[in-house]
């Protein structure tokens, strides 16, 4: 089991400054790299404060003047959003940037607030047939004069300039949920990345199953998968109930996002009131302490050994979760000092 850092910057209220912000991811970053993870992820969203990363090449490149061993991730590039040409070119510039350190997570998108600003009147289905179609371009354009006639896109013979620095460019990863993505990234040889939010062990063993049966159907190379799960460790029994209630406040919010119902005023969402959180049954936090992998460092070991003997190569520490930047930073010190021994 290797082990990865998933962060961005997050913006809760308007007297929080940008460039403070920024420092504070870039500290946590710092400790994932010094910790020996072998990786940190970073997505891309657009107008939303909730998640503040309107393109992850430029956080990477940067990260890559801070830290010295982690690989550096997109998690993910939405990749609707991007003309096949811009991506790859995108990618290989970063690749040279950073010294050959670049992964390439992929996935159609999550939020119709998103859509609505991007690409007007796309809806998810189509999001995935644009990904469908991009992504496998990527290696094509990667080896250069490659000429595409599709759904999406037109172009005569294109090459990306730069090439990127690793040979055959950096690993691809798809975000992968239904049986049909999962088959779409393993039969295109790609990794998988799969995100079971706050629906616990049962959906961690489904997108296993989907995976294993996806693999199964394939003559082919087992690519790697990868868990991507919020987690926090605790000090105390105190400290861990605090990081429960912290993380149910986070998914009523994002739960607020997804559904695109709720004012938006400068890339703020309108605040919940504390009625209209403990309202929200499915995001209380006798649920999230049961169906994320929260707790003691011990308790964390545990959670993340049953992930490991179903199979996954890599679990990824989502570290959003609107709590202070110390309390982040202890529980991924934590993490690392007191977790991530038990597997080495």
């Amino acid at each position: 089991m290797e082990f990865s850092l998933f962060a961005h910057m997050e913006r809760l209220t308007p007297d929080q400054p940008h460039d403070q912000l920024y420092e504070e991811f870039l500290s946590l970053c710092r400790i994932a790299d010094e910790g020996g993870m072998r990786a940190i992820w970073t997505g891309e969203h657009h107008g939303m404060e909730f998640t503040i990363a309107p393109n992850p090449f430029l956080s990477l490149v940067d990260l890559a003047h801070h830290t010295k061993n982690v690989r550096l991730g997109t998690g993910t590039i939405v990749a609707p959003f991007w003309h096949p040409i811009k991506l790859a070119g995108e990618a290989a510039a970063a690749d040279l940037m950073t010294g050959g350190r670049i992964e390439l997570g992929i996935a159609r998108g999550a939020y119709s607030y998103e859509y609505e600003r991007m690409l007007p009147g796309m809806d998810a289905w189509e999001a995935g047939q644009r990904m469908r179609e991009t992504t496998p371009l990527l290696r094509k354009l990667w080896q250069g004069d490659h000429a595409h006639e599709g759904e999406f896109f037109n172009f005569p013979a294109s090459t990306s300039s730069p090439k990127p620095l690793q040979e055959n460019g950096p690993p691809i990863w798809i975000a992968a949920r239904d049986p049909n993505s999962h088959e779409f990234g393993v039969h295109n040889g790609f990794n998988i990345q799969v995100t079971p939010l706050w629906q616990g062990m049962e959906e961690i063993e489904t997108l296993m199953g989907r995976f294993n049966d996806a693999c199964a159907s394939f003559d082919g190379p087992r690519p790697k998968v990868m868990l991507l799960h919020h987690t926090f460790v605790g000090g105390s029994s105190e400290e861990v109930e605090q990081g429960v209630a912290e993380l149910s406040r986070f998914y009523c919010y994002f739960g607020a996002w997804f559904q695109n119902k709720r004012p938006v005023s400068q890339g703020l969402i309108a605040e919940l009131s504390d009625e209209e959180i403990a309202g929200n049954a499915m995001m209380a936090p006798e649920n999230i302490g049961r169906d994320l992998t929260v707790g003691t460092a011990q308790e964390v070991i545990d959670q993340i050994k049953r992930y490991e003997d179903l199979g996954y190569d890599e679990y990824s520490f989502w570290i959003d979760s609107g709590m202070s930047h110390e309390r982040k930073r202890a529980s991924l010190s934590r993490f690392i000092e007191d977790v991530m021994p038990a597997f080495a």
